[in-house]
């Protein structure tokens, strides 16, 4: 899986532009809407509400945890807003397994390999929960797993379909808002976590390489 994984980023970064807002052949071949999310895909997600994507890169934080940040992008061109999904230690699924709602996942920050975190430290606009990155490819701990709830019907998760990222051990739902940074990402929206359901905590699957599903997990 890991070699899959490896093989995966080598392509992204010599075979395909990552700032060209592609989805990939792979999911284009598909010729129908609404492809499907895998283990091993590279996605952007995107803010429902303000149209931002979930991004991260190397500048940390000025305050709480100091560790990695991660925004809200206003553009969709740009490379650090890909996000690899991969499964929690310890279960059965595998690269091209369908993610299914209610299941437990981690996402990986392609560029930095850091994975997305949160923890009890405050974030730095509103004090809500930080969102942050931390780890890499062999270190990965609890607060990077986050559970896939699916707004309305349907039970695997899918390309533009609506849903939620609550953090397994804070609770807190996957958010963003308007309120901008002024210096450290001046322009980019802060995002955290809050652990009320809220029209922010929606999140939809946008640009990507979405990997072929496998038939056994159909």
């Amino acid at each position: 899986m890991a070699l899959g994984f490896f093989c995966l980023a080598i392509f992204l970064y010599l075979s395909l532009d990552p700032d060209s807002g592609y989805t990939s052949a792979s999911a284009a071949a598909s010729g129908k809407e609404g492809v499907e999310i895998t283990y091993g895909s590279a996605i952007k997600l995107m803010h429902e509400k303000t149209k931002f994507r979930l991004h991260s890169h190397d500048v940390p934080y000025g305050s709480g945890s100091g560790q990695q940040s991660v925004t809200g992008f206003p553009g969709v061109v740009d490379s650090n807003s890909y996000w690899i999904v991969k499964p929690v230690p310890g279960t059965t699924d595998k690269q091209g397994d369908a993610v299914k709602t209610g299941a437990t996942i981690r996402l990986q920050h392609m560029k930095t390999r850091k994975w997305l975190h949160s923890h009890l430290h405050a974030s730095p606009i509103s004090g809500n929960l930080e969102v942050s990155c931390f780890g890499d490819d062999s270190n990965s701990d609890t607060g990077d797993h986050w559970k896939l709830t699916i707004e309305g019907s349907g039970k695997i998760w899918k390309q533009d379909q609506r849903v939620r990222l609550q953090h397994i051990d804070t609770s807190g739902y996957l958010h963003s808002h308007d309120k901008k940074y002024q210096r450290i990402a001046g322009g980019q929206q802060e995002v955290c976590g809050i652990r009320e359901k809220r029209a922010d905590n929606i999140w939809l699957a946008a640009e990507g390489v979405y990997l072929p599903l496998n038939e056994s997990s159909k």
